[in-house]
């Protein structure tokens, strides 16, 4: 079953048990997806259709965010709901962990020195993490990793 299956049968349970918030949720994922495939004119593949829900999860959290500084904590709590929704059908979150090993590999995988190699590292490391960390994040310990390495690097020529 695809992940676009997935969702639209998540999304007719929700019709028939008459859960307002799911069914609007799914609905609105259902309709980001019918426009990514629009836009390339054929189906989106299961990896496609993840860049579609992470989106959407992204959209909400920067909702979450404006929502906070605005004090309004009903919409806040709405945002949240549909982020765990959708979440649901996302991979498990990677661990800090995990995320560094990958990182580290990455950077071994490319034999990237400096932080001018950090889009290389990107490159090699955001297919594989897809939908289970943010890009942020992961960009940011590749480029501490990098100076890290660079420094680590220097101190042994001195």
């Amino acid at each position: 079953m695809t992940l676009a299956d997935q969702v639209q049968a998540s999304l007719t349970a929700a019709m028939r048990s008459q859960d307002a918030l799911r069914r609007d949720t799914l609905r609105m994922v259902a309709a980001a997806a019918y426009n990514a495939e629009k836009a390339a004119r054929r189906p989106l593949t299961d990896d496609e259709y993840l860049g579609v829900l992470t989106r959407e999860v992204k959209t909400r959290r920067e909702s979450v965010e404006a929502y906070e500084k605005g004090g309004r904590d009903d919409l806040v709590a709405r945002e949240m709901a549909e982020i765990a929704i959708i979440s649901e059908f996302l991979p498990r979150p990677l661990t800090d962990d995990e995320l560094r090993v990958m990182v580290a590999d990455a950077i071994d995988e490319t034999g990237a020195t400096s932080a001018r190699d950090l889009g290389r590292v990107m490159a090699v490391l955001s297919p594989r993490t897809r939908g289970r960390a943010d890009g942020k994040v992961a960009s940011g310990l590749v480029a501490q990793e990098l100076a890290r390495r660079d420094l680590a690097g220097h101190e042994h020529e001195a």
